[in-house]
């Protein structure tokens, strides 16, 4: 077996030229090829479904069998298992694979694999010396076939021949002066299912991270940090596209999940480390954010308001400018994500996160707990008060109780089941709660806005009833939630 350490790099086909005039290039011999592979598997996807690509390659006269897992990339680098051996057309020998389980897979899909898609591409290839290490630059040019569609291919693989990881990233860094390259999570293979099953871009939600209690902080900061950064990337194509809302809404999530991850973490990472991505994605997250707060105004606060008032000059001139400012959002949130500074921004962090190390020892455990009990300290004194609270404090509270869930939600492989899923329940119902309540005070600021000089309309009265009911809910959500916070004892 062999590990495949590879940045995955997207590029427009019009900057082709300007990446092969890179002064790094220059007195570096390539090597072209045409690789054609078609990738297999059973009529149900089985291997799809096990995240396993299966293909056979035809690299000049010779043709080569290859299996890979598929563990997702994160700002673009994979880290993958491979295995790869001559082969004949039409024949599959999974014998050479020595991970057991994997193999008896493979053994037992053997009489139903069939042909699903191929991808048909001229490679360009140079190795380049970079630090220690020996990196293979491919530019990728042509197609990926399914059934009677097709897509285009147009991309650049690092792949890390030996040395060391940080030395991708730095090669990448010196060609990003000259051209721009934006790190990319879907594979060939991945984009090959797509395209055979036809399926359009769905929103991607977060994913169980896979931490264990023989992690150090910061390798579970490292798996977390990654995984949040999938969950933006993966909604990526969905801003770009458009931005319907539920892309708005997981890309915000990816993001807030990731700060909150960064200040979670904060008492083992590196105080630069900290002091530079805890506000490098502020600016993307204020985009989203006020995306995200046009969305619910539009579709969720204002059509119950419009079914009781239809004839209300105040509502139709609400829900025209809604509708211009939920577009003017998504420019902007396409505009930032056009300039070159962010797939930079992409590629510094995901080397930042990959470069840290572990110095203080401390069990994974035991910061777990310590870091939870802090958070729900910090909460839980506000709770205690809530008839007390404006609407500002009330809103600290919130944002508390949502850090607090989402440090139970990334350690939830080290928590007890059975009582930590009763109090995650719990909290996210109170979460909930305090969202709705929010959303009408976001509401009201953003009628303010909206139409300035009317103090009075009925969207004002409405919603302000509304928070009121709400605000009358929260304290026996409270103390359900304090309740069950007695209950349990953290992790075990």
């Amino acid at each position: 077996m062999a590990t495949e350490i590879e940045l995955k790099l997207r590029l427009e086909a019009r900057h082709v030229r300007k990446l092969l005039a890179h002064p790094l290039l220059k007195g570096i011999a390539s090597q072209k090829q045409h690789l054609l592979n078609t990738y297999y598997d059973t009529p149900d996807l089985t291997l799809r479904q096990r995240r396993i690509a299966l293909r056979l390659r035809k690299k000049g006269w010779e043709w080569l069998q290859t299996v890979k897992s598929a563990e997702p990339a994160s700002g673009g680098l994979a880290i993958r298992s491979e295995w790869e051996v001559p082969a004949t057309p039409g024949q599959f020998d999974f014998s050479h694979v020595d991970n057991a389980e994997l193999r008896n897979l493979l053994d037992a899909a053997h009489d139903q694999l069939e042909p699903i898609f191929t991808t048909d591409f001229r490679r360009q290839a140079w190795q380049i010396a970079c630090g220690d290490s020996l990196i293979e630059m491919a530019l990728d040019r042509g197609k990926i076939s399914a059934k009677e569609s097709s897509t285009g291919i147009c991309e650049v693989e690092l792949e890390l021949i030996s040395g060391r990881v940080e030395d991708i990233f730095e090669l990448t860094r010196q060609l990003q002066q000259h051209v721009t390259l934006h790190p990319d999570v879907a594979s060939k293979a991945e984009r090959g299912y797509r395209l055979f099953r036809n399926e359009p871009e769905q929103p991607f939600r977060a994913k169980p991270l896979p931490i264990h209690a023989e992690q150090s902080p910061v390798e579970a900061f490292r798996t977390i940090a990654l995984g949040c950064l999938e969950h933006f990337q993966r909604n990526e194509a969905g801003l770009l596209a458009g931005g319907e809302p539920e892309f708005i809404h997981q890309a915000r999530v990816a993001l807030r999940r990731l700060r909150s991850a960064i200040k979670l973490f904060a008492p083992v990472l590196p105080e630069n480390f900290v002091a530079a991505y805890g506000q490098s994605w502020q600016t993307l997250a204020g985009a989203l954010g006020e995306a995200r707060n046009w969305d619910v105004f539009l579709e969720e606060t204002l059509p119950p308001i419009a079914r009781a008032f239809p004839h209300s000059h105040d509502i139709h001139r609400l829900q025209n400018e809604a509708k211009r400012r939920v577009k003017a959002a998504r420019r902007a949130i396409t505009s930032l994500l056009r300039l070159k500074e962010y797939p930079r921004l992409m590629i510094e962090f995901t080397a930042a996160v990959h470069a840290l190390s572990d110095t203080m020892g401390t069990p994974l455990k035991r910061f777990a707990n310590e870091r939870i009990a802090a958070h729900t300290r910090s909460v839980r004194k506000l709770a205690e008060r809530y008839d007390e609270l404006d609407d500002e404090q009330r809103h600290i509270m919130r944002l508390r109780f949502k850090k607090l869930r989402y440090a139970l939600e990334f350690m939830t492989p080290l928590l007890p089941s059975r009582q930590m899923k009763r109090y995650l329940e719990t909290l996210s119902r109170l979460q909930e709660a305090l969202g709705l309540i929010n959303d009408q005070v976001t509401a009201r600021l953003l009628i303010d806005e909206a139409i300035a000089e009317r103090q009075d309309s009925v969207a004002h009265g409405w919603v302000a009833g509304r928070q009121e009911i709400l605000v009358t809910h929260v304290p026996e959500m409270l103390e359900a939630w304090l309740k069950a916070g007695r209950e349990q004892s953290g992790i075990e």
